[in-house]
């Protein structure tokens, strides 16, 4: 027993994961515990790179689109923690890593950590991520998001703008204006108050 678990220790140090060996082919699991092992000794989460394989598999991805996927979201978590800090919790830096892919900058997330040093930015992060994904240009839902990091909205306020935002480009309103509109009725709102939304144009 205490062989076997002195050679479990040993894979999971070098990147191994029972999970890639049931869904990939030899290959292309070989490249992605390499990529794995690789952030682990980085000091990066590891966690991501492992579901983002086992969604190409799902997907029934090639290989190299599995490998190269996977290598991608390494680096973007390393920039990540770049522009968010050493200290960056490991749900902060997958945020982070979403936003960047999806088009936000680094300088971008690293005024958003300035925006508020001392919380928690997994939340705003991943509301950042969504908005540009939304459509919403990335210099604008930046901006969205870090003024209300700096006003001390609350993770709710976050999930409310980013629902909030979905309904009006829904109804037809542009995505920045939606965007905008929301983060500053947020802001002069008092709690519970109802949102006001500027009806889409004819």
């Amino acid at each position: 027993m205490a062989a076997a678990l002195v050679v479990a220790g040993l894979r999971a140090a070098h990147g191994q994961d029972a999970r890639l060996a049931e869904r990939l082919d030899s290959t292309t699991r070989t490249a992605v515990e390499a990529a794995v092992d690789s952030a682990r000794l980085a000091g990066l989460p590891t966690e991501p790179l492992v579901l983002k394989a086992l969604e190409g598999a799902s997907k029934r991805a090639p290989g190299p689109r599995i490998v190269s996927a996977v290598r991608s979201l390494a680096r973007e978590l390393g920039n990540a923690r770049a522009a968010l800090g050493d200290a960056s919790s490991a749900d902060e830096l997958t945020a982070g890593a979403a936003a960047l892919h999806a088009g936000a900058s680094a300088a971008e997330l690293s005024a958003l950590r300035a925006a508020g040093p001392r919380r928690p930015l997994t939340v705003p992060l991943a509301v950042l991520a969504d908005l540009v994904a939304r459509g919403v240009p990335a210099d604008t839902a930046s901006s969205v998001i870090r003024s209300l990091t700096a006003h001390g909205t609350h993770d709710d306020g976050f999930l409310a703008l980013r629902a909030g935002v979905e309904r009006d480009i829904v109804a037809g309103m542009a995505p920045a204006g939606a965007a905008s509109a929301r983060a500053r009725a947020i802001v002069i709102a008092p709690p519970g108050a109802p949102v006001p939304v500027k009806p889409p144009d004819p």
